[in-house]
């Protein structure tokens, strides 16, 4: 009898996303089981009791994903599992804090498509701020940019401390160099968003972080993309559905939610088929997904040449 295909899914969270069970339904997970409330210190244990009880064979056929709302914590965690594992008893294990991976890559991966489409370049060299950049999607959105050779600035409206000791953090973190930025006010975005050239809109649902007359003051813009699908926009005239359409009043184009979204969840969908169809282990983080939500959108291009 051919073995089921299982899924531990480790949330430090009091429940795993319903959003993340059904993508590992769809991907092919025939038993899905969540852990909640799982720290750091958890994961070596659970990790060795999910490799151990099938075999070199039954290994295959099991992973592990990690949760949570925390993108750092994510990654040791991850890191944590990938450590734990004894060879032959090696699992596929992935990453995906409440999106925040796949969402990153999928609108910097958009992004840089606009950049290359409109430009002729991508985003080495670019001047990249990131509004919201202190949760986990704009910090993770600034790691990915930064390694493509952006020069990367997280904003908080916290004031330039927060958005520095983010910076900081992060960057040592993950081995890039990222700045910080005071968004506290409007005098504050203005100022930090008059020399973009590209705007990334991660703050929380609902929340308007550059306005209309803000948005004047980014003569260089280029691109400007918005997470943020709850009215009103985080970024003044990016509709959900705009897909590198001109930004009225700029000479940049918009990127939107839902444009993002189509690119994420392809991305998470590809991600986890992958992991659950694959013959050796996989250890999948943002730098993959990003590699993904790249190959997804050439793919589009193609299909559109």
């Amino acid at each position: 009898m051919e073995r089921p295909r299982i899924l531990h899914m480790f949330t430090p969270g009091q429940q795993m996303s319903p959003f993340d069970i059904n993508m590992a339904a769809d991907a092919g997970y025939q038993i899905i089981v969540p852990y909640c409330e799982v720290g750091l210190d958890r994961i070596t244990g659970l990790t060795q009791d999910t490799i151990f009880s099938r075999g070199p064979k039954g290994v295959a056929r099991t992973g592990i994903f990690i949760g949570g709302r925390d993108a750092q914590l994510a990654a040791d965690m991850l890191e944590r599992a990938r450590t734990s594992m004894v060879k032959p008893f090696v699992v596929s294990a992935m990453a995906d804090p409440s999106g925040a991976y796949t969402t990153a890559a999928a609108m910097v991966a958009c992004v840089e498509a606009a950049l290359k489409r409109h430009h002729g370049r991508g985003l080495e060299g670019q001047r990249v701020v990131i509004l919201g950049g202190t949760g986990p999607v704009g910090r993770v959105a600034g790691v990915i940019a930064a390694g493509a050779g952006a020069e990367v600035y997280l904003s908080s409206r916290n004031g330039i401390d927060a958005a520095q000791e983010a910076a900081d953090e992060t960057g040592q973190r993950f081995g890039v160099k990222l700045h910080g930025l005071s968004g506290g006010d409007p005098d504050a975005v203005r100022r930090s968003i008059a020399d973009a050239d590209v705007l990334l809109a991660c703050a929380a649902a609902g929340v308007q972080v550059v306005s209309r007359e803000a948005l004047g003051a980014a003569t260089r813009l280029k691109v400007a993309a918005d997470v943020n699908a709850v009215p009103p926009e985080g970024i003044a005239g990016v509709g959900v559905m705009d897909d590198a359409k001109p930004l009225a009043g700029t000479q940049a184009v918009a990127i939107g939610a839902l444009a993002v979204g189509n690119v994420k969840y392809q991305t998470q969908h590809r991600l986890l088929v992958q992991m659950c169809e694959a013959e050796k282990a996989q250890v999948l983080s943002f730098p993959e997904a990003f590699a993904v939500a790249r190959a997804f959108l050439v793919e589009q291009a193609g299909k559109t040449a």
